[in-house]
């Protein structure tokens, strides 16, 4: 039941994995050696999960010439098993170090007297085109090829063609004419050349081939009239305008004419294919008039399945910067209404058609207008917009077809949409849902809650009336124990909690328990007190998780939901917080204090080597310490008031110039009192810097997860911003780099909350700056106390990342020279230098990329001197230490890359290699590994023997006189 996360390699040293690898590799070799077909195979085909956990280039160099060996002298079965593992290992073949010799074995196949296994061989140069991209005799082969008589091999020289082609500018060149004369000529069979056809495609490496190419498409057009001609050639030309980026406007407009003119379906649905396809990639190149023809064509055409292919263009062109252009552009656009549209017209026409599938996509267009062209008078826009997702509703809750599901699925993501934009629209958007629910078939109302859940975390829109309904809807549900009812009681209590996140009334609490009790397992409770957990109703949350602990197998399982339960007891025990009670302020804190570390120790025992828990380790220790920051601070306000500074502080602090005179008698008392102060306002510094950290070490939690721990960062930053500017250096304090934060849109019901208090907190911060310069103790005091009990009564939201990892991503570093032993050192004479190679593999979880993917790897290079040995000379301090930095982009999640290290001084050196990522964004990820191997400098033997020289008074020979650093080379 805790986080799960898919797990990897485990952390063992290199030295150890690759000793592991060689093992496994022997094992396979083994296989290969057999006398035995069958064992042969099964060898060969394991060859990609060995590269898979192993996938350094030692290891990898090391198996393709195995495989190229067993290519060279098999038959041709265990040349096809060979041909299959490259291609599903194409990313790992640039990790190939010996590539001639690999091609070489491969290639020895290719003067064969049998027709296959030359066919083998030319897929096999295929597959590798990406590491042989110029090799001049696979070149000439494949043209040879192509002129043969035996089909199988001109197929596979095809391919090859292709493959070579998309890779080689040198290749595309020589080919292409050998290509058209044989589209061209009469002896070739029209199979043949609708094979040959794709090939132009990848004629895109300079404009005058891009030309030609587009010529002989366009005479293939108009000479070969046939539908499978006209598709495959059609095609061939959207995809060499889409990689040549220039004719793109051309081919849409040859689409459409197609589009409009042809009157064979198939030619039809192929240029509406193709439209999409540009329409993804290039929205920007689409004029109005050609979205005005497509509207035409689509409202003319009569046939269903042709008008919803030309919707889902349209509706992929709406939520692009194409649907402004098409408004702007429009003659007299400023006297025409928006539904004098031909796409308006369309979108409306089709919101309540019969075919669900069409009418999906009017709305979604409906929508895209509604959110894209805000600037608009689109009230009656809107309104259709509305009554054509209500429409859908109804018309797919009550069914549980697959089609009805995916429909409902873009009609409740075109109602968060349209609420998102249109806020005024969320009442009647909410109420129709909840309307629905009650009727809606068990799958409709898992995603109806869903929406739901997403609107009421943007807008405050679940009134408490409406609470009624969600809870009879509760009690009706929890009577069966089907797996679509357990889903829907965590989807029904995921609403519930976001429409009532301030508390739970006890008669609401009663009923989820009992509920649970009656028709739940122990993950749907599990899911429920996350999901209260993350809402912040931890009273919820504490009950839920007491009563799953006995129901678990795993002792840290057991760890891991004691210690959800002691945090969710300590956040509770903040929400009895009153203003101007700091005493009591001081108790509860104290009391979630001790729940927290109760907590932390309980997380600690759930963690394993496996699943480290390292995100929520950090989490809860910056919690721990910022509460304790917090309690400090009551305590230190509390001393000043005990012991306030006399009225003519100001005074005297004016007349002396001294700052820390203000604050009264320059009594100990009052010194101690101010550096107080100091020291919090730092702490809370120091604890904005390691929220900052915990941040950056974060690269696969979800945004709300990442906008989380922002806000703990901004809070610590308030507080120590208001202790300066109320009691240590009200001058200087500056409000404007505080005053934006409030501007930037709100997603969840805590950031409103948060954000609230944080301009409540620095409007009283400011005024008081302001009217009474300078404050007075008593008055900043009340303010600083208000400001942490004001923050620490926003329940406190565990989101996402702390319970699920839906992205994983790890980075693999290997070093060269690498000890055998990890503690023993690498030697190095001091007047060389060591070439230190770093490579790395990425490694992915089931979704990568999901919140963000790696742009480029940024490895950091140190070295330290441990210890000295031998005299103590006067180096330079640039000579003592080495500090790097290397940015290397991954390509096929392999990166690689040298350090030249020097070692002047004799010793023993540290050398760390830690590794950050870049995102695409541009913005710097501390995601680790950080990896340290050892290195002893010695001295060169000819300086160790003049030094001993001298040492005994005896002078060098002449021979060693004249020999120097420059003789010896």
């Amino acid at each position: 039941m805790a986080a799960s996360a898919k797990s990897f390699l485990a952390d063992a040293g290199y030295g150890e994995q690759e000793l592991d690898a060689n093992s496994a590799l022997m094992e396979l070799d083994k296989g290969l050696r057999s006398g035995k077909l069958g064992e042969q195979c099964e060898a060969v085909v394991r060859f990609p999960r060995l590269f898979q956990k192993y996938p350094f280039p030692i290891l990898i160099n090391s198996a393709f010439l195995k495989l190229a060996d067993v290519f060279r002298v098999g038959n041709n079965f265990l040349r096809l098993c060979v041909l299959k593992v490259t291609q599903q290992s194409e990313k790992h073949l640039e990790k190939i170090l010996n590539v001639d010799e690999f091609v070489k074995r491969v290639f020895s196949v290719i003067h064969s007297n049998d027709p296959v296994a030359r066919a083998i061989t030319l897929r096999m140069l295929g597959s590798m085109a990406s590491i042989i991209p110029e090799r001049k005799n696979a070149h000439h082969s494949i043209r040879q090829s192509l002129d043969s008589h035996d089909n199988v091999e001109v197929e596979a020289a095809i391919f090859a063609a292709a493959n070579f082609s998309a890779q080689s500018k040198d290749f595309a060149v020589g080919i292409c004419n050998k290509i058209s004369e044989m589209i061209q000529g009469l002896a070739t069979p029209v199979d043949l050349k609708l094979k040959l056809i794709p090939i132009l495609q990848h004629m895109h490496h300079d404009a005058s081939l891009a030309s030609s190419s587009r010529q002989l498409l366009q005479q293939l057009v108009t000479s070969y009239p046939s539908t499978k001609m006209v598709i495959v050639t059609l095609h061939t030309f959207t995809l060499l305008a889409a990689s040549s980026l220039v004719d793109i406007p051309k081919q849409i407009q040859l689409l459409l004419q197609y589009l409009k003119n042809d009157p064979r379906k198939a030619v039809k649905r192929l240029a509406i294919q193709d439209l999409k396809l540009l329409a993804n990639k290039t929205p920007h190149t689409w004029s109005r008039e050609n979205i005005q023809a497509l509207c035409e064509s689509a409202l003319n055409t009569p046939y269903d399945s042709l008008k919803m292919g030309m919707l889902s263009v349209l509706s992929a062109l709406s939520g692009t910067i194409a649907i402004k252009q098409y408004f702007s552009s429009a003659p007299g656009a400023a006297a025409t209404t928006a539904r004098s549209f031909d796409l308006v017209k369309l979108a409306q026409e089709c919101c309540y058609h019969n075919n669900r599938g069409i009418a999906a996509h009017g709305v979604r267009i409906l929508t895209n207008i509604s959110a894209s062209c805000q600037e608009k008078d689109l009230l009656p826009l809107e309104q259709d917009a509305v009554f054509g997702l209500e429409a859908l509703l109804v018309l797919c809750s009550q069914d549980d077809s697959p089609g009805a599901q995916a429909t409902l699925k873009i009609t409740l993501t075109c109602m968060v949409k349209l609420v998102k934009c249109r806020p005024h629209l969320s009442q009647s958007v909410v109420e129709s849902l909840l309307t629905q629910l009650h009727s809606a078939q068990d799958n409709a109302r898992i995603l109806m809650c869903h929406c739901l859940a997403a609107i009421a975390m943007q807008l405050p829109v679940l009134a408490d009336g409406m609470l009624g309904d969600l809870m009879d809807l509760y009690k009706l549900i929890g009577q069966s124990a089907t797996d679509k009812k357990q889903e829907l009681l965590v989807s029904l209590a995921t609403v519930i909690f976001v429409s009532s996140q301030k508390a739970l009334s006890t008669e609401v609490k009663t009923v989820i328990k009992q509920q649970l009790e009656n028709a739940s397992n122990g993950w749907t409770a599990y899911r429920i007190a996350r999901q209260a957990s993350r809402m912040g109703n931890h009273d919820m949350a504490r009950e839920l998780y007491q009563s799953l602990l006995t129901q678990v197998a795993s002792e840290h399982f057991y760890f891991w939901l004691n210690s959800l339960k002691e945090f969710s007891h300590a956040e509770q025990c903040l929400t009895g917080l009153q203003e101007d009670s700091y005493s009591s302020a001081l108790s509860c804190i104290a009391e979630a204090l001790k729940s927290y570390h109760k907590g932390i120790a309980s997380l600690t025992a759930a963690s394993t080597p496996l699943n480290p828990l390292s995100f929520q380790c950090g989490f809860v220790k910056l919690r721990i310490d910022l509460l304790q920051a917090f309690s400090q601070l009551i305590c230190t306000c509390n001393s000043l008031k005990t012991s306030p500074p006399p009225a003519i502080a100001t005074t005297i602090a004016m007349t002396s110039g001294n700052d820390l005179q203000r604050c009264g008698r320059i009594s100990n008392q009052a010194l101690t009192l101010f550096l107080q102060m100091k020291h919090s306002m730092e702490e809370f510094r120091n604890l904005a810097t390691r929220y900052g950290d915990l941040y950056q070490s974060s690269f696969d939690a979800d945004s709300a997860t990442l906008r989380n721990v922002e806000l703990q960062q901004q809070s610590c930053l308030l507080i120590s911003h208001a202790i300066e500017a109320l009691i240590l250096d009200p001058e200087s304090a500056s409000f404007q780099e505080y005053s934006s934060n409030g501007t930037a849109h709100v997603e969840s019901e805590y950031e409103r909350r948060m954000m609230s208090v944080f301009n409540h907190v620095l409007e009283e911060v400011e005024s008081l700056n302001r009217k009474y310069a300078p404050v007075s103790y008593l008055a900043s005091n009340t303010c600083l106390c208000n400001a942490v009990i004001a923050l620490l009564k926003v329940p406190l939201s565990f989101q996402r990342y702390f319970f699920q990892k839906l992205q994983s991503t790890s980075i693999k570093l290997a070093l060269s020279p690498s000890p055998r032993n990890p503690a023993e050192p690498i030697a190095v004479q001091n007047n060389q230098q060591l070439a230190l190679k770093v490579e790395g593999v990425v490694q992915h979880g089931s979704k990568p990329g999901l919140f963000r993917k790696i742009q480029s790897v940024c490895l950091n290079v140190s070295s330290v001197l441990q210890s000295k040995s031998g005299q103590d000379y006067k180096i330079p301090i640039d000579n003592m230490t080495n500090e790097m930095e290397q940015r290397v982009e991954p390509h096929n999640d392999y990166f690689s890359t040298q350090f030249l290290l020097n070692f002047v001084i004799l010793g023993t050196h540290n050398i760390t290699v830690e590794s950050s990522v870049i995102d695409s964004n541009g913005i710097v990820w501390k995601t680790g590994p950080k990896t340290t191997i050892f290195v002893k400098s010695l001295e060169d033997p000819y300086s160790q023997q003049v030094r001993l020289q001298q040492q005994q008074g005896q002078p060098p020979s002449q021979q060693q006189q004249q020999r120097t650093a420059y003789s010896r080379f």
